[in-house]
């Protein structure tokens, strides 16, 4: 990157890593310098929360809103129904109007944590593209804006071509949202003056089909900006871990199971994910990046406390930092672990170990928590496991035992009364 922005947002997003790309750098840059810009990131509502994967551009939108500018989240009520086929290999599964405002309703808490909404010219809207989209009618729609389109070129984008050169089926009803989302931003630029859509790479095709379809239907300038779809220097996928999806809803993820989470960083990863998911300067992100050893560790909490903070407060956080230490360092059994309440219908005459490892979220089956004890990465209160057949009874659970898998997992199973 050779550009040097005289905005303060284009030199956050650029000095700290957000910026993959943008369709026009130096335009963006003096709108931004010259007044207020209105963003927007548009979120489907395909889950009860936002994950880890959507942290990113989230940072993103924060930022947007500390350097002076408006963030819009749009929820996607109206494009939900239809589904974006970008780099999926299957159709995603169509979900009902009541599960599809449930939904939103989980991810408006995860936003009021990071965004202030209100009316002043700064602050955040929440805004749902069903409010347009619902009341579209068809042929009104296909004649007005379906004849922008050229079939040629959405068959060009990577998003759908990966999917034809795998012969695999992609429907119709996908088809249409790239032109719903494209349409999203002619109707944002109308209603709300917005002049900016961000997005991942992956959303780079839909974004310009956006800007160009503004400019042919209202002559208006507009511009596009992604960030890199990061995977961690191991490789995996951001936001995923070996337990499944990092939730960003407490009640579907523990502020503790988030913190360790971030605790869990490789070391080559811990400078960068400092830059993108904390505000701490870009010096101190820099100089903590190039610790070696225990110093290395010590930044891995500063980070895992700093994300933790912005998500569910700094007592969270603290009480995550406390239970990490007393069961690390200590040996000892955390307040805030993970934990799993039997109830003495559920305990019976007793259940077995592997039930519980399965329960806790620490294996995903049966076999798989089998073959964590068979290779000795289980362990119960800190001792080996080596026993798949053993069975706990309400002896054994006279006071909360803790299951381990290797060194970083655990939880606690309790009886309750």
């Amino acid at each position: 990157m050779t550009y040097h922005p005289k905005s303060d947002f284009m030199r956050v997003m650029i000095e700290r890593g957000y910026l993959s790309d943008c369709t026009d750098y130096q335009g963006l840059d003096e709108a931004l310098t010259n007044g207020t810009v209105t963003a927007y990131i548009g979120y489907d509502a395909t889950a009860k929360s936002l994950h880890v994967g959507h942290l990113l551009n989230i940072m993103m939108l924060r930022w947007l809103q500390k350097t002076g500018h408006r963030p819009i989240t749009l929820m996607g009520g109206g494009t939900t129904k239809v589904g974006d086929p970008s780099f999926r290999s299957d159709e995603r599964p169509l979900l009902g109007p009541d599960q599809i405002a449930e939904n939103i309703s989980g991810m408006k808490r995860v936003f009021a944590r990071y965004l202030a909404y209100g009316e002043g010219p700064g602050d955040a809207l929440m805004l749902d593209n069903a409010e347009w989209l619902d009341a579209l009618n068809y042929l009104e729609f296909l004649r007005d804006i379906g004849r922008h389109f050229s079939v040629n070129r959405m068959l060009s984008f990577e998003s759908v071509k990966s999917r034809l050169d795998r012969e695999q089926s992609l429907s119709f009803l996908e088809f249409n949202y790239m032109i719903l989302q494209a349409y999203d931003f002619l109707e944002l630029n109308r209603r709300y003056g917005c002049a900016l859509q961000m997005g991942g790479s992956d959303q780079w095709g839909n974004i310009v089909n956006g800007i160009d379809l503004t400019r042919r239907v209202i002559d208006h300038e507009v511009f596009g900006l992604t960030s890199p779809l990061l995977t961690t220097s191991d490789g995996r996928k951001m936001g995923k871990s070996a337990g499944g999806a990092m939730w960003l809803d407490g009640d579907m993820l523990s502020p503790y199971e988030f913190w360790q989470f971030w605790r869990n960083t490789t070391d080559a990863d811990t400078g960068r994910f400092l830059k993108l998911y904390t505000e701490l300067s870009l010096e101190e992100c820099e100089r903590m990046g190039t610790l070696q050893g225990s110093e290395i560790n010590e930044a891995k909490i500063i980070l895992a406390n700093e994300v933790t903070t912005l998500l569910h407060g700094a007592e969270a956080a603290q009480a995550a930092e406390a239970t990490a230490r007393e069961v690390f360092e200590k040996g000892g059994v955390g307040d805030d672990l993970p934990t799993v309440d039997l109830t003495p219908a559920e305990l019976g005459d007793g259940i077995s170990i592997v039930q519980l490892i399965v329960r806790s979220g620490l294996a995903k089956s049966g076999k798989e928590a089998k073959r964590l004890i068979a290779e000795n990465g289980a362990r119960l209160d800190d001792a080996p496991l080596t026993e798949a057949g053993l069975m706990i009874d309400a002896a054994a659970l006279a006071s909360p035992i803790k299951l381990s898998a290797g060194k970083k997992r655990h939880a606690l199973i309790k009886l309750t009364t």
